[in-house]
C-alpha cells in the first residue's frame, strides 16, 4: 500500500465491474485495476478499488468519478417523494404529459409512467409571466405564504419549481424559493435544471431533478468523507467533470455520467491521433453504448429519456442498448434475442463458474475459443468452458443446431442490435459512418469489433491503451466544465442584438462562476457556443457553432448548410435561434507516456483452435497485450489479450501495434 501523495485516480462504477485508473504525473506511474461491483455500496465498491490497486486514500491528490448511482435510481424507481410547485392552473402538466402512448402498438400496457407527483402534493401559485418574459400577476406574500404552509403539509424533503415561462423571467422562481429555502432541505429551480420551452419535459425534469437530490447528496457526502484528504470530483454528462457541490445542485446532470466518462477518453484519442471522424463502442457487462465523435468533440443532445422520463439535460448522444457481455441470451416467440436482462457480477456468465447457469453473449464467447480458460481473469476469475456449453446447450437443443452454431448465431444478433445502435448515431445525422474509425473498448468490446465493422462497413478500427477500464481513464483526462442550454427564441428578421448579449453574459457567469469558486482565473476558461436553429415552425433544431461577435449572416449559412446535410434540403425561409448552449471549459493536459517499446516480435503464449465460422476452427495464436513492442504487425487469426480484455483479430484482418500502446485493426483488401 503506497503512501506517495500525488495520485490522480479515475474510478467507474458499472453494472458488473468498478475500474480504476490511477496516474502518478510526476513520475508516469500508471495503474488500472478492476474489481466486482458492490452493488448495493458503490462507496464500498471505491474502497476496493483503491486497496486493489494499493493506493492509500491520503495518497490520492484528486478522485474524478463517474456513477451509475442516478441512473440506477431513475430505472429502478428508488427515488424520493418530491412536491410541486407550479403556476396555478398548470398543477397537472404531469398527467397531460404530450398526450401520447410510449407503446403505439401495445395496447397491453399501460400507456405510459404515472405522473411522479401525486395530486395531493401539487401546489398551485397564483403568479403568472408571458411567453417573452413579461410579469402578468406578481405573486403576493399571502399566495406565497400559503404556498409554503401546504408545502410543509405534505412532509416531504425534496421540492421541484416550475413555473409557467420562467426559462424567460425567473424571478416567481427565485421568490418561492427563498420562501422554501428554510423549510426543506432540497429544492430545484426548472430555470436552474432545464431553462427551455416545453412545459411538461421542464416540469418533469425539474422533479426528477429533485427526486434524486437527497439520494446524491447522501452519496456525495459519504464519499467526501471516506476519500478524505483528496479533491473529489464528478463526471457529469456532457463529458466534462464537476464539484460535488454543483453536483448536488444538480444531481440529474451525472445520469449518464459513466458512459460519459468513456466518451471523454474516447475524444482524448481522437484528438491525440488525429481522428476527424470516430465512432466510439463501449461494450461493457450490461450494455453497450456508441457514440459519434467529430473534430474531436462528442456530439451533445438534450432529448435524452431515463425510464420513460425526459431528461433535458446537455448529455453526450450516446446510443445505450441492453447488449453487453452478460446479457441473457435467451429463445422466444421471436426467435434468438440479447439483453436487456443481464447476469450482472454474482452470479455472473456460467463461463465465470460463481453459479450462474443462464447463457450469455460472454458464455458464447468462450465456447468459440475467444476466451482462454488456462487464464484468470483479472487474477481472480477462472474459465469454466463446461459450464458455458452446458448453459447455451437447452437454447440449442430447442433450435435442433450445435452448441457452435448457436455460439455464433448469438454473436451475429448482438452484431446486429449493434449495427442499428451505429446508424442512429450516423446515418440518422447526415453522417456516412463507413468513413469512420471504430474505437473499442469495454470489457467485450474488442471482442466484437472487427466482425461488427465488416458487417458496418468500417475499415479501421483502434483499440487504445487500457480498453477495458477506459472510462476510469476518461475521468482523468476529462476537462474541468459545466454545461448549460438556454431558451433563446429570437427570429432572424427581428434579431434583438441587446436582449441575446444579456442573455449570453448571464449564462457566461453562471457557468464560469463554479470554475472561479475552484480557483481558476479568467483566463484559463475555454468558451464553447452552440446555436440551436430552426426555420419558423419547425419542430427541431439544428446545432449550429458559432463565435463571437456573432455574425447573422454566417449562422443562417451554416445553419442551412447543415440542414441540408442532415434532412437533404435547404430553404432561404426565415429561421429563429431556438436555444443557445455553451459550455466553459478549463482544460486539463494529461499525458501519459509511451506504451510499447522496441523489441523482438514475441512468441504466442499458447495456440488454441477458435471458431470463426461453423466449418472448421483456426488454430489461433494467442499474444500478451502487455509485451508487444511498437511497429509489431500479425495478420489473422490472432488473439491479443491484457488482465481484463480480450482482443480477437478473425482471418483477413491484421492487427499492429503504435508507440502509445494503440492496437490497429484493419480488414486485409479482398
Amino acid at each position: 500500500m503506497t503512501t506517495e501523495t500525488g495520485w490522480q485516480v479515475g474510478i467507474d462504477i458499472g453494472g458488473t465491474f468498478t475500474d480504476l485508473v490511477a496516474l502518478h504525473p510526476a513520475t508516469g506511474e500508471v495503474r488500472a485495476i478492476k474489481v466486482p461491483t458492490q452493488r448495493n455500496d458503490p462507496v464500498a465498491s471505491i474502497e476496493a478499488a483503491l486497496a486493489a490497486a494499493g493506493l492509500a486514500a491520503d495518497a490520492v491528490e484528486d478522485l474524478i468519478h463517474g456513477t451509475t448511482l442516478v441512473t440506477n435510481a431513475i430505472v429502478e424507481d428508488r427515488v424520493e417523494p418530491v412536491a410541486l410547485v407550479a403556476t396555478r392552473g398548470f398543477e397537472d402538466v404531469l398527467d397531460i404529459g404530450r398526450a401520447g402512448r410510449q407503446n403505439l402498438y401495445r395496447l397491453d400496457v399501460v400507456p405510459r409512467r404515472a405522473a411522479q407527483v401525486p395530486p395531493e402534493r401539487r401546489v398551485g401559485l397564483a403568479e403568472r409571466v408571458d411567453h417573452a418574459g413579461q410579469p402578468v400577476l406578481v405573486p403576493d406574500a399571502a399566495a406565497i405564504a400559503d404556498a409554503v404552509a401546504r408545502i410543509r403539509a405534505t412532509g416531504v424533503e425534496s421540492v421541484a419549481v416550475s413555473l409557467l415561462h420562467a426559462y424567460a423571467n425567473a424571478d416567481h422562481e427565485r421568490a418561492i424559493a427563498e420562501a422554501l429555502r428554510d423549510q426543506v432541505p432540497f429544492l430545484s429551480l426548472s430555470h436552474e435544471v432545464n431553462p427551455e420551452t416545453r412545459e411538461f419535459e421542464r416540469t418533469a425534469a425539474t422533479v426528477l431533478n429533485a427526486s434524486v437530490m437527497p439520494i446524491a447528496a447522501r452519496y456525495l457526502d459519504r464519499l467526501q468523507r471516506e476519500v478524505r484528504g483528496a479533491r473529489l470530483h464528478v463526471m457529469h454528462s456532457a463529458g466534462g467533470m464537476a464539484s460535488p457541490a454543483a453536483a448536488a445542485r444538480r444531481p440529474l446532470a451525472m445520469a449518464l455520467s459513466g458512459p460519459a466518462a468513456g466518451i471523454a477518453a474516447a475524444a482524448h484519442v481522437a484528438r491525440d491521433l488525429g481522428l476527424d471522424r470516430v465512432l466510439s463502442f463501449d461494450m461493457g457487462g450490461t450494455t453497450t453504448d456508441v457514440c459519434l465523435i467529430v473534430g474531436g468533440a462528442a456530439e451533445i443532445s438534450t432529448d435524452s429519456k431515463l425510464a420513460g422520463r425526459p431528461v433535458r439535460q446537455p448529455m453526450v448522444a450516446v446510443e445505450s442498448i441492453g447488449a453487453g457481455g452478460g446479457s441473457l441470451v435467451t429463445l422466444g416467440t421471436g426467435g434468438l434475442s440479447i439483453g436487456p436482462e443481464s447476469a450482472g457480477a454474482e452470479p455472473g456468465p456460467a463461463a465465470y463458474g460463481r453459479g450462474g447457469t443462464r447463457p450469455t453473449v460472454t458464455d458464447a464467447n468462450a465456447v468459440l475459443g475467444y476466451l482462454d480458460p488456462a487464464r484468470r481473469l483479472g487474477g481472480a476469475i477462472t474459465l469454466d468452458v463446461a459450464a458455458a456449453e452446458a448453459a447455451l446447450k437447452p437454447v440449442a437443443d430447442r433450435l435442433g443446431t450445435g452448441v457452435i452454431e448457436l455460439a455464433l448465431g448469438v454473436q451475429r444478433v448482438a452484431n446486429a442490435a449493434m449495427v442499428r445502435a451505429l446508424a442512429r448515431v450516423t446515418v440518422e445525422r447526415g453522417v456516412d459512418g463507413r468513413h469512420c474509425t471504430l474505437l473499442a473498448f469495454g470489457g467485450a468490446g474488442p471482442m466484437h469489433a472487427a466482425r461488427l465493422a465488416r458487417e458496418f462497413g468500417i475499415t479501421e478500427i483502434v483499440v487504445p491503451r487500457f480498453s477495458s477500464g477506459f472510462s476510469a481513464l476518461g475521468c482523468i483526462v476529462a476537462d474541468m466544465s459545466y454545461t448549460q442550454q438556454q431558451a433563446v427564441r429570437l427570429l432572424s428578421q427581428s434579431w434583438d442584438g441587446e436582449r441575446f448579449q444579456a442573455l449570453h453574459d448571464r449564462m457566461l457567469a453562471t457557468l464560469t462562476q463554479p470554475l472561479i469558486d475552484q480557483g481558476h482565473g479568467g483566463d484559463t476558461v475555454a468558451v464553447e457556443r452552440t446555436a440551436l436553429v430552426r426555420y419558423v415552425g419547425q419542430s427541431y433544431a439544428v446545432e449550429v457553432p458559432f463565435a463571437l461577435p456573432l455574425d447573422l449572416d454566417r449562422l443562417g449559412q451554416d445553419f442551412r448548410r447543415r440542414h441540408g446535410e442532415i434532412y437533404g434540403y435547404a430553404t432561404d425561409e426565415h429561421w429563429e435561434m431556438q436555444s443557445l448552449r455553451m459550455r466553459a471549459t478549463v482544460a486539463r493536459h494529461t499525458r501519459m507516456g509511451p506504451a510499447a517499446t522496441a523489441g523482438e516480435a514475441p512468441q504466442p503464449t499458447s495456440v488454441a483452435p477458435c471458431w470463426f465460422e461453423a466449418a472448421a476452427p483456426h488454430p489461433t495464436p494467442r499474444y500478451d497485450r502487455d509485451r508487444l513492442p511498437t511497429g509489431w504487425q500479425l495478420a489473422g487469426p490472432a488473439i491479443v489479450e491484457d488482465a481484463w480484455s480480450t482482443i480477437v483479430v478473425p482471418p483477413g484482418h491484421t492487427v499492429r501495434t503504435d508507440a502509445m500502446g494503440h492496437l490497429w485493426i484493419r480488414e486485409d483488401a479482398p
